[in-house]
């Protein structure tokens, strides 16, 4: 091959190489103070980010499922993480939503809104699921209680994150990789 098709073929090299590998680098603060990074979700066999704002009733509505959720799967080797991505709300609003709550697991504050635009997500309840190399696996509702606004199920009857997780534990594809999910539209603060 002549070099200048060599150099020509380079930037399409380059893009399929950064499609190929999806991470993303970031550090964000949980409301603890603690820095989370991508280096955390190596070993993970899964991660999931639920994303939340203090002011969604239907977000705050979701944090006992999720609860129960990362009870039954973070001894599966699934890392957890709430990700407060509203560029309005003060950090101190932020870490007593977290402790009123009652997260099992860290709530990030994602000012720059990094997770959402890398993933996807722009509702909140949203969920996404992510390999420990950071590539979405699944995106979409936590379940289908919530049946339009203002229409609720007493009690989901399917269970679409619980699913994505047990196809992901189970070495198999996600059987509904991408779902709808009704809430609270996450702005963009820029």
């Amino acid at each position: 091959m002549p070099s200048a098709v060599k150099l020509a073929a380079l930037p399409f090299v380059l893009a399929i190489a950064a499609l190929a590998n999806p991470a993303v680098q970031f550090a964000l603060r949980d409301t603890d103070g603690v820095e989370h990074t991508p280096n955390e979700w190596e070993q993970a066999h899964a991660v999931v980010l639920f994303f939340v704002t203090t002011d969604c009733p239907l977000s705050n509505g979701y944090a006992p499922e999720m609860n129960r959720i990362e009870q039954a799967y973070a001894p599966r080797g699934v890392l957890f993480y709430a990700v407060q991505g509203d560029t309005t709300i003060p950090d101190e609003e932020v870490r007593r939503h977290a402790h009123d709550y009652g997260y099992r697991f860290p709530a990030l504050l994602d000012p720059r809104q990094i997770l959402a635009h890398r993933t996807g997500a722009t509702v909140t309840p949203e969920a996404v699921v992510l390999s420990g190399q950071g590539a979405v696996l699944y995106l979409g509702r936590i379940d289908n209680r919530v049946e339009d606004f203002g229409k609720t199920r007493v009690q989901a009857t399917e269970f679409d994150l619980r699913d994505a997780i047990d196809a992901i534990l189970a070495g198999q594809p996600v059987p509904h990789p991408r779902t709808r999910a009704l809430g609270c539209a996450i702005t963009n603060g820029h």
